[in-house]
């Protein structure tokens, strides 16, 4: 097959028999089947033969899309058999499966098999930005002989919505890949990649009949929760539903929903003045939510962040809908929180999809009646496609806020391109504007309002190394960026260079190194004046290599400066983990993170707004626990995460109308904080998306006067009990 793609390739059109998902190929199950055999290394991206002989078949079904691998694994590449949660990320032998139904490079669905028959399912959105909060329902299986490995994959058709075609025939875009675990090597068809500014759009087309699929599933939980600290317990009922009735259209409801601790987030303490960015697991929330993706290239930023609905009050119903009219798309979402401080959030999405663009629109709106307050935000995006080798993305924001009697609005725009140019090459320019009253935040993220921001970098790939060489591929970049707030004062210019390489034993091997120009902060006062910060450094360098043997270790180190002190000072940072086998069911593993800021510049809070303490800071952080698979329905899962900061006081300041520090005779405390959060979690699964879970969790958070030192603060962390909860969820999902 030739490595340029075609047009289109054509599936068999003629009525498929359905095809048993039992891991072993059948000849005549899949007479008819697009073979594909042309499979090339994509990671390190060459574009040459794959090492390994792969076929692939796709057949498209009444029941769904059908995928089948035949992969051939001679005895000496050893074969990884661990067994794997849903949604792992460890280095093994897998295979991919990626689809965009719409063809259209806006939202893709990722679909992968363990050679253990450990699975893992994501959303694509903005070409090349993976989710993997969302869990789909899909068939597979695996099977191994003396040659290799098999694996069978059938995806419904009411896995996403998707628009009809013409003429009963409706036009997919797919991409097939395999890993190697013990090297780290992908081979994949088409010659695309994740590490370009284009890989959505870079997905062959295959055309296959317009099969549609209805859908009714009702999944009603109960669940019970005791309080140990509390001494009290609580009981909740509720249901998600989800419908589709064609290909066209979906719904998905959820009355009285519960969100209790099922999953835990990482620890966090956050001295700084930006909030921090939080994932969110919610089904409900993670259950199609691409068409209402619409982010920028500041950092997590995004129109409709769900984590904030059910923030100020329990939820007490939420709807969302999506489907296409013709070539258009749109979503519609609504949610209703309870309670005194309850807010009501509405979301309109639209995005029209043309031969080499996309332009969308989506308004989203919060009602917080507690505050008197109204926010209104509304955006368009355009992505443009006008060769190969551009991929342009362009966003304008406006947000008008309604609140005692005060209208206040502003708007934001940015412009992202990507140039792929020859032999390995890149360039990449971004132009960021966010208006100084710019709002995004009652329903979306934006870490901060009031930026003109730039940025020109170049890339280099090296892919030729040769075969004694440690490293499979190199890439380097090479960035310089100015960033000023909309009052005209510059927050800094910086140049930056990193080295990121993919080792040919799987593993990675990073080197970044950020040089900043002196400045200012206005953030830093709380809106409270401005913070004059010198030059700064920071270098940083990490490990990390796939299991081997029993092991897999991860280790990095970090030396930077920064505060008031800027290069005359430096602090450092070291981590050391890894991840200990016992076997292919059970592991092990643990994680060490220590940090010292010789110049930590802390708020001193809303009493002393113009006041900044200097602190010289040690933090240990300690993280453990075991994931242990029973069988291919059970596993259990511990996990503890420890943070111990002891911090002394070194001096107090106020500043200047410029933002020049001046020395304040304030007193100043030394303070340590202990967090602690432990969770043991027990997970059944009755049948696919029905789940017992019995979760043991507790935790705390402490902030005290004075200094133990950090190895005391950490260690009496473990005796923190703020929270000490058992909770029992049970969920099935009928489908009718």
């Amino acid at each position: 097959m030739s490595r340029l793609l075609p047009a289109a390739l054509a599936v068999a059109c003629a009525p498929a028999w359905a095809v048993e998902i039992d891991g072993r190929i059948d000849a005549d199950e899949w007479a008819g089947a697009q073979r594909i055999t042309d499979f090339r290394k994509v990671q390190p991206l060459t574009g040459e033969p794959g090492s390994l002989s792969t076929e692939a078949w796709v057949l498209a079904t009444p029941e769904g899309l059908a995928v089948a691998f035949r992969n051939l694994q001679p005895p000496h590449v050893p074969l990884s058999r661990q067994k794997l949660q849903r949604d792992f990320d460890e280095q093994v032998d897998r295979v991919n499966v990626f689809i965009d139904f719409d063809g259209d490079g806006r939202t893709g669905y990722a679909f992968t098999v363990s050679a253990s028959g450990g699975i893992a399912d994501e959303i694509i959105t903005n070409q090349n930005d993976f989710n993997s909060d969302w869990d789909g329902q899909w068939q597979h299986a695996v099977s191994e002989d003396a040659d290799g490995w098999s694996v069978e994959v059938l995806i419904p058709w009411h896995t996403a919505p998707m628009r009809d075609g013409p003429e009963g025939m409706r036009t997919l875009k797919v991409f097939l890949a395999r890993v190697i675990g013990s090297t780290g090597e992908r081979m994949a068809w088409p010659v695309a990649s994740f590490e370009r500014p284009r890989f959505l759009s870079d997905f062959a087309p295959i055309t296959v009949q317009a099969y549609s699929q209805s859908l009714l599933a009702v999944t009603p939980y109960a669940s019970g929760l005791y309080d140990n600290v509390r001494t009290g317990s609580d009981f909740n009922a509720g249901v998600d539903v989800f419908w589709k009735p064609s290909s066209r259209f979906q719904l998905a409801a959820t009355v009285n929903p519960d969100f209790g601790q099922v999953e835990s987030d990482d620890l966090v303490v956050n001295f700084s003045a930006t909030e921090t960015f939080i994932s969110d697991k919610r089904p409900f929330f993670t259950e199609n939510q691409g068409i209402f993706e619409f982010t920028t290239p500041s950092d997590f930023s995004q129109l409709l962040y769900t984590r904030r609905v059910g923030s100020t009050g329990d939820i007490d119903a939420a709807v969302k809908f999506n489907g296409s009219l013709g070539r258009a798309n749109y979503g519609v979402f609504a949610a209703e929180e309870d309670g005194p401080t309850g807010r009501s959030y509405q979301a309109l999405r639209l995005v029209r999809d043309f031969e080499t663009q996309n332009l969308g629109a989506m308004l989203t709106r919060v009602d917080d009646p507690f505050r008197g307050r109204e926010a209104t935000v509304l955006g368009v995006d355009h992505n443009w496609r006008p060769t190969q080798r551009w991929n342009v993305r362009s966003r304008l924001i406006g947000s008008r806020i309604a609140q005692g009697g005060d209208t206040v609005q502003d708007l934001g725009a940015t412009l992202w391109a990507d140039y792929e140019m020859d032999d390995g090459w890149r360039q990449q320019w971004i132009a960021m504007h966010f208006g100084h009253d710019l709002e995004l935040n009652d329903f979306g993220y934006l870490s901060r309002a009031s930026t003109n921001y730039l940025h020109w970098e170049v890339r280099k790939r090296f892919t030729d190394l040769p075969e004694t060489s440690r490293n499979a591929s190199v890439d380097w970049r090479w960035r310089v960026s100015t960033n000023h707030n909309d009052r005209g004062d510059k927050l800094n210019d910086r140049f930056r260079m990193s080295r990121q390489s993919q080792l040919r034993n799987g593993g990675s091997g990073d080197f970044q190194i950020d040089i900043e120009s002196a400045g200012v902060n206005d953030q830093l006062l709380r809106g409270n004046g401005l913070v004059k910060l010198p030059e700064n450094i920071s270098a940083t360098w990490e490990y990390e290599r796939p299991r081997e043997g029993n092991w897999a270790p991860e280790y990095g180190v970090e030396l930077f400066s920064g505060g008031l002190a800027g290069n005359d000072r430096f602090g450092h940072a070291g981590w050391l983990g890894g991840t200990y086998f016992v076997s292919d069911a059970f592991r092990l593993n643990a994680e060490v993170i220590v940090i010292r800021r010789p110049d930590w510049l802390i708020w001193q809070g809303a009493d002393r707004p113009d006041l900044i303490g200097t602190f010289d800071g040690r933090e240990t952080r300690f993280n453990t626990g075991l994931d242990w698979t029973l069988d291919a329905r059970q596993e259990l899962r511990v996990k503890l995460q420890a943070i111990g900061i002891g911090a002394r006081a070194t001096g107090a300041w106020r500043f200047d109308p410029a933002g020049n520090p001046i020395a304040a005779t304030d007193a100043v405390d030394d303070f340590n904080v202990r967090n602690l959060g432990f969770q043991v979690r027990y997970r059944y699964e009755l049948a696919p998306l029905s789940y017992l879970y019995v979760v043991y969790a507790r935790g705390g958070y402490a902030r005290a006067p004075g200094s133990d030192g950090v190895d005391d603060a950490l260690y009496d962390s473990l005796s923190l009990r703020d929270d000490e909860q058992l909770a029992v969820k049970l969920s099935y999902r009928f489908e009718l």
